[in-house]
């Protein structure tokens, strides 16, 4: 059992391809690589950090199907693969002036209805047409939120929560 994550969120992300210790840096460097080919109308580009490769080289190609009651919302399916969700350089741009913190595409949740991001120090965001949702301050947390359907926290204007 996982001591980062709960028996549940642990088994729903075993059966689907994670395990303690998974390393995928070869699939994660060529993800990097297609994500950061991506330029924004005003030539906003996509700058990998060590925070996101190294959630990237754990959990990047996970592609979780779930649905059904969560804690407080539906459970949704989950990608984490960042080209996915590499057209959002300016989506991006913006919403990490608004948090004050550059921030680089984890994959999608639903059918492309929300984008998943982290920012440089850790922390994963949820952005959909309803707003930005802070999902947790590491992947762990966000991963957790996502697979028990927690509520996550609405990100305000001012970039708290």
């Amino acid at each position: 059992m996982s001591e980062r994550f709960s028996p549940e969120v642990a088994q729903v992300l075993r059966d689907h391809g994670w395990f303690e210790g998974r390393r995928v840096a070869e699939p994660t460097s060529q993800a990097v690589q297609i994500v950061c080919g991506y330029v924004g109308r005003a030539g906003e580009r996509h700058q990998p950090f060590p925070a996101v490769v190294e959630a990237l080289n754990e959990f990047g190609g996970l592609y979780v199907t779930q649905d059904g009651a969560g804690r407080d919302l539906a459970r949704r399916p989950f990608a984490i693969d960042p080209t996915m969700a590499a057209a959002t350089p300016e989506t991006l741009a913006d919403f990490g002036r608004v948090i004050g913190a550059r921030l680089f595409p984890l994959g999608i949740e639903g059918d492309y209805q929300a984008i998943l991001a982290m920012d440089e120090h850790g922390r994963v965001f949820s952005l959909d047409h309803a707003g930005e949702w802070h999902l947790g301050d590491s992947v762990e947390e966000a991963l957790t939120t996502l697979v028990t359907g927690r509520q996550p926290a609405r990100v305000r204007d001012d970039g708290t929560w």
